[in-house]
């Protein structure tokens, strides 16, 4: 090989940032990078088998090759999301390889429909089996064991499920949990023979027994620098570390890191695996103490029974709810258990007998749970990141099943041929027509979104003639969605992803009925989403990706007594909530903790981490270039609203509101490039030279505080300025993307010829700042603003100025506001915040962080990827079979909780609903008092008297207050004989909408003892 020449592993380097963005902040570039460089096979076009691929071509591996000898059949069309009634008689690989290959054009995919020999295998890193049999899976398992081939088979029959991976000897995992490094600041670290170090009181270390951490910028007990220590958790803010009774003593400082280890794990064959399994910890997955919990052992039993029944009867499966094959397949399962080398203690017959009643059925959801996990064990043994399943891992949802199925064991008429036969084998004909006439209202269309439809498409859901499934979304497809919103498409970018992904589902299953909107559901389309709509569905399933609109789901779900499947994802977490009327609490029932704020002081004087940076480099992007612009509009828009509007602010408030105008108008007003770029080095200036001088000045890096402590003391890092220079890199970029971005904002021609701006901005000289004495500088949260009598004088005179001005400015003024959008790398918004950040870094010794890591902080973006995605909306449709089915026991039910970096399976019955009492009538946030037809306040409040003995004292609707004994005597006296909605039209300063049918008031009131009463919201229905 030549020096020159590189090899094709170093030529597979660059991976495009735009389309893999959300994956990257799972996987991470060395990850990718090694998928970049890895062939997979995998074996059987079935629908478990689409599904692995799918997800495996999203996620960016070299090549995949489909390997397939069977042809499409009627039962391939109920989980097989690729193939059409047209392709049956056809080879499932070559029908799906078109489908596979747009889906993501940096992967490769073949297809192989040939017999395959042994030497064949090892052109792959991964073959993956599905569609299989034991003594397949036996023997190209010994091989790949044999040839270090990583293998993973997945199996899916009926309501069971199954993976087994097998890596090999030695398998090296980099990341174990793909979590960020857990960094703390230290307030103390004792002298002691198990020295105990304490973070600060608001700062959580977050650390697990076990854990490594490697210390830096400790003073005092410097010994303790830049060495690894072992971690043995005391508090969430504290831990040991060993020995440190020979270090100095500790002074102040420090800053405590996790340093991430390696594991190595050996893998056995799947013939050695089989004869003694080991299953992923059952404490770990559907975490249920009770006897429902899946049991391992007699489900591993069970996928090596189907092969013996299946020998036994000339290839046959058992026949779908046939009590004589399940009770021959009992028998098998003993007897292969009695030759077993370590017989299993105890076999469940009621669970091997339902297996094989289902075993001929496959289902779509179970398919997109088992293929998302499949998956993501693929992308493990490509890149060494997360830790594989070890070895097999078993699922069951024998719950979707009726209630003492075995009891009703003739319950199903099964049919052989039909696009759902496959489902209908398990669920029963009658059950099929339920699913086909089910209303569902998806709001969302994204990464959730497609897999419901996917999911819906193949269930056969709205597809009868009382069916229908209404999807909203009104944003459009942007090319980072391509990796893992799998309906969607290049040639798709910025259209609809309603209309396309409608589109695509009706492809999947033209016989489903599907109403697409374009709009949010929200306050604002109540007269699209009303009571009539609501009352018109059976299931509200979303698909969102913010909690405001849950919660307003949520609302009207509660309010219209609809079951509502809630779920969300994060990297590779995902949870599901399903929330059913009368039966389970609601998603608002319980919140996460809100976002915690980043202190004002800390933003403004005191940073001590890059996120710190990142916000003030964000909060200066939107102050330079977007609210000031924005203020300005409205000023020349509408000058005497702008100044009315601005009389609501303080005086501080008014003050700079006021100043920033009159930077953009007059001070920093730039005519051409060259302004722009003297303005972006003076701004250089001031915010990393000057503003720090001033900072040190007012404070020297020696003061004391009052108590005789230092002032730069731990949390606060002490900054120094820097001195601009052309040549630094980082000072250049600061300059041309400044420059630029103040060029938009004028309405300037941008340049982007860095020599250009180089050459200009190297000549270009500013003022020597000297510190001012008696500038205030607020460095606690606490302190009170300063109040100068001046700043008066100064809001009147600039007022005048933009007054006198106004109309010289309207007539010249041509201010474009810049809206911060993060996934356009050629508008140089995230170069601004990534050097703008980094250059305040550098102020205060905070490490640097790239462009990609900036965009994820500041952007705040959620990390995603396909696998997770497909998971989750597994589980969800999972739980609308129970819906569907019509359990009404909560035990049947289950909310999940799933990490897959991990893996971590979680499943738990869903919270009941606390229920209430008064006047011995127990309700629910489920139950409403409903009131029918118009009354007048005093009537109102009668009824309650009489009715329910109750005194009102107050009456609310949304944030309006109707009425309370805290009015005055007069408003009170006025109002009682007028309607509740003509007092509320009064307040509101406007009629109800002619689609609003009812009002949901709440009442504070107490009984004939005077004591509160909690009741229900009110129902008060105004029209029919």
């Amino acid at each position: 090989m030549s020096p020159n020449e590189k090899t094709e592993e170093e030529t597979i380097t660059n991976i495009d940032e735009s389309l893999y963005s959300r994956q990257l902040y799972v996987l991470g570039h060395e990850a990718m990078k090694k998928m970049q460089n890895s062939n997979i096979l995998i074996c059987g076009m079935g629908g478990l088998g689409v599904e692995i691929a799918k997800n495996t071509i999203l996620a960016g591996v070299k090549s995949v090759t489909i390997y397939d000898q069977k042809n499409t059949s009627h039962e391939d069309l109920s989980s097989q999301f690729y193939l059409r009634e047209s392709d049956i008689g056809k080879n499932r690989a070559i029908c799906s390889h078109k489908y596979l290959s747009e889906l993501n054009t940096y992967v490769t995919v073949d297809v192989f429909t040939s017999n395959i020999e042994w030497n064949y295998f090892k052109k792959f890193q991964v073959v993956v089996l599905t569609d299989s049999f034991y003594d397949e899976q036996i023997k190209i398992g010994n091989f790949c064991h044999e040839n270090e081939i990583k293998f993973i088979c997945a199996e899916t029959r009926g309501v069971f499920g199954k993976i087994f991976c097998d890596f090999g000897k030695s398998f090296r995992i980099f990341d174990v949990n793909g979590q960020n490094r857990k960094s703390s600041m230290i307030s103390c670290i004792t002298n002691d023979k198990d020295g105990i170090v304490t973070t600060f009181e608001d700062q959580r270390h977050d650390l697990e027994d076990g854990n490594y951490v490697i210390f830096s910028e400790v003073k005092g007990m410097s010994e303790i620098n830049n060495k690894e220590f072992k971690v043995k958790v005391l508090s969430p803010f504290s831990f040991s570390v060993g020995d440190t009774s020979n270090f100095k003593p500790y002074e102040s400082g420090g800053i405590a890191l996790e340093v991430k280890k390696e594991k190595i794990i050996d893998f056995k064959s799947y013939e050695l695996s089989s004869q003694e399994p080991k299953y992923m910890d059952s404490d770990s997955y559907w975490g249920d103490e009770d006897q429902r919990k899946i049991d391992n052992d007699t489900t591993h039993l069970a996928f090596q029974t189907l092969d013996e029944f299946r020998k036994e009867n000339s290839d046959n499966l058992p026949n779908p709810w046939n009590l004589k094959d399940a009770i021959r397949f009992v028998e098998i399962a003993n007897i292969l258990n009695l030759e077993r080398k370590n017989q299993f203690p105890k076999l469940n017959e009621n669970l091997l007998k339902i297996f094989s009643l289902v075993s001929r059925g496959n289902l779509c959801p179970i398919q997109s749970v088992i293929g998302g996990t499949a998956a993501q064990e693929i992308i493990k043994a490509c890149s060494g990141k997360f830790h594989p399943i070890h070895q097999y891992f078993y699922f069951n949802c024998q719950e979707v099943l009726p209630e003492n199925v075995l009891e009703k064991i003739n319950y199903v008429k099964y049919e052989t041929e039909g696009r759902y036969s496959s489902q209908i084998n398990i669920f029963g004909q009658d059950f099929q027509e339920k699913l086909e006439n089910l209303k569902i209202f998806l709001v969302g269309s994204g990464a959730l979104g497609c897999e419901y439809l996917k999911n819906l498409a193949m269930m056969g859901i709205g597809s009868g003639p009382n069916g229908l499934i209404t999807v909203t979304d009104m944003d459009t497809i942007e090319k980072s969605n391509l990796n893992r919103q799998f309906l969607f498409r290049s040639w798709d970018v910025n259209k609809s992803k309603a209309e396309v992904s409608s589109r695509a589902a009706k492809e999947m299953n033209p016989n489903l009925n599907i109403r697409t909107n374009l709009n949010r559901v929200g306050p604002e389309t109540e007269n699209i989403y009303n009571e009539e709509f609501y009352n018109s569905v059976d299931v509200v399933c979303n698909a969102l990706d913010n909690v405001k609109t849950r919660l307003y789901i949520d609302s009207k779900c509660i309010e219209f007594r609809k079951p509502l499947i809630e779920s969300g994802t994060l990297g590779t977490e995902g949870n599901v909530q399903v929330c059913l009327p009368f039966l389970t609490e609601a998603y608002s029932s319980s919140q996460d903790p809100p976002e915690k704020n980043i202190p004002i002081c800390t933003l403004k004087i005191f940073p001590n981490a890059i996120e710190h940076t990142l916000q003030w480099a964000r909060d200066m992007f939107q102050g330079l270039f977007t609210n000031s612009a924005i203020s300005a509009q409205n000023f020349l828009k509408d000058p005497q609203n702008y100044f009315h509007n601005l009389q609501k602010l303080g005086i501080q408030q008014r003050l700079e509101e006021l100043k920033q105008l009159d930077k953009i108008f007059f001070e920093e007003k730039c005519s051409n490039i060259e302004e722009c770029i003297v303005w972006a080095r003076e701004n250089w200036e001031e915010n990393f030279n000057n503003n720090i001088q001033q900072l040190l000045f007012n404070f020297p890096s020696d003061s004391l505080m009052g108590n005789g402590l230092p002032f730069w003391t731990s949390p606060k890092r002490c900054p120094h300025p820097l001195a601009f220079s052309p040549d630094n890199t980082l000072h250049f970029e600061y300059i041309f993307t400044a420059a630029n971005l103040k060029a938009s904002l004028h309405g300037i021609e941008q340049v982007r010829e860095r020599q250009k701006v180089y050459d200009y901005v190297k000549n270009v000289q500013v003022q020597k700042f000297i510190p001012k004495t008696g500038v205030r500088i607020k460095v606690n949260e606490n302190d009170e603003d300063e109040i100068d009598f001046n700043d008066e004088n100064e809001i009147e005179r600039l007022t005048n100025l933009l007054n006198e001005n106004y109309e010289n400015l309207k007539n010249n003024s041509s201010l474009i506001p810049i809206e911060f959008e993060k996934d356009n790398d050629e508008n140089l918004h995230m170069d601004f915040i990534t050097t703008c950040s980094n250059l305040r870094a550098e102020n205060y010794d905070i490490a640097p962080t790239d462009k990609h890591n900036s965009k994820l902080i500041a952007g705040k973006i959620i990390p995603a990827i396909a696998t997770t995605t497909s998971v989750i909306v597994g589980l969800d449709c999972i739980e609308l079979y129970k819906i569907v089915q019509g359990h009404q026991r909560i035990e049947f039910y289950r909310n999940s909780y799933i990490n897959l970096a991990l893996p971590f399976f979680q499943s738990s019955e869903p919270m009941p609903v606390t229920k209430y009492k008064f006047n011995n009538v127990e309700w629910s946030l489920w139950d409403r008092i409903e009131i029918k037809g118009e009354m007048t306040l005093k009537q109102f409040l009668d009824y309650f008297k009489e009715e329910h003995k109750l005194t009102v004292t107050m009456i609310g609707y949304d944030v309006v207050t109707i009425y309370s004994n805290f009015l005055s005597i007069e408003k009170r006296k006025d109002r009682l004989n007028k309607k509740i909605t003509e007092i509320l039209e009064i307040i509101k300063k406007e009629k109800l909408p002619e689609h609003t049918k009812s009002l949901t008031l709440s009442i504070v009131c107490y009984d004939s003892n005077e004591e509160d009463v909690d009741i229900p919201l009110i129902k008060y229905t105004i029209r029919n």
